[in-house]
């Protein structure tokens, strides 16, 4: 993730959807950002359609920023909260951390305050982990990817280890800076996310917030 921060703040409601209709809030970095390709061809902006091909009454915002870190996502939590009153949080940060070699305790720390915060405003979470490069070392690696299931422990909230698995090896499935996922990518994250949204999920017809 680039250190330029660009603010990706959109909302994506299909015409047949009502007022009323829940809110999926998607807090997350640049991976979740779309950067360096159209955000029709994100994965957050393919949830969106998914929503809708398959008949669920649900809105989705992405409040996801390039280069952002726990801690900043945990400085601007309540606002977005605020802004979006989501029905459901995908939260999908530590990515920076990791790259900038940021403490783990620090980085549990924010994961934790972030779903507080979305639990204080009603709000289910739904947590996204990432696995960094193995030239980080193993120890490292182990040791951050670990953070993930303990905040998901500690929590309580479901978890997908990784947003890039099924092919964080594959070099075709990445931009020119090795990091950022192609558009052919988001196909594969997305059905990565939905596994652990889908249970989630109200069945199509049924009332979305209580």
């Amino acid at each position: 993730m680039r250190s330029a921060v660009t603010a990706v703040v959109f909302a994506l409601a299909w015409s047949t959807a009502t007022a009323s209709a829940a809110t999926i809030l998607v807090y997350g970095d640049s991976l979740s950002a779309a950067y360096g390709l159209p955000q029709e061809q994100g994965w957050v902006h393919l949830l969106a359609q998914r929503l809708h091909a398959e008949g669920f009454d649900y809105k989705v915002a992405n409040a996801s920023i390039s280069g952002e870190t726990t801690g900043g996502g945990r400085s601007r939590i309540e606002a977005a909260l605020g802004t979006h009153r989501p029905a459901l949080v995908i939260i999908e940060l530590g990515a920076n951390d990791g790259l900038r070699g940021g403490g783990l305790d620090a980085m549990r720390d924010n994961l934790e305050a972030i779903i507080d915060a979305c639990r204080r405003s009603r709000a289910r979470v739904l947590l996204v982990g990432i696995r960094m490069p193995p030239n980080f070392g193993a120890i490292y690696t182990e040791k951050f990817q670990g953070v993930f299931g303990e905040v998901a422990r500690s929590r309580k909230v479901p978890l997908v280890p990784s947003l890039l698995d099924g092919f964080s090896a594959n070099r075709d499935l990445f931009q020119a800076d090795g990091i950022h996922p192609t558009a052919a990518a988001q196909t594969v994250m997305l059905d990565t996310v939905w596994k652990g949204l889908r249970p989630l999920l109200k069945d199509p017809g049924i009332g979305n917030r209580k």
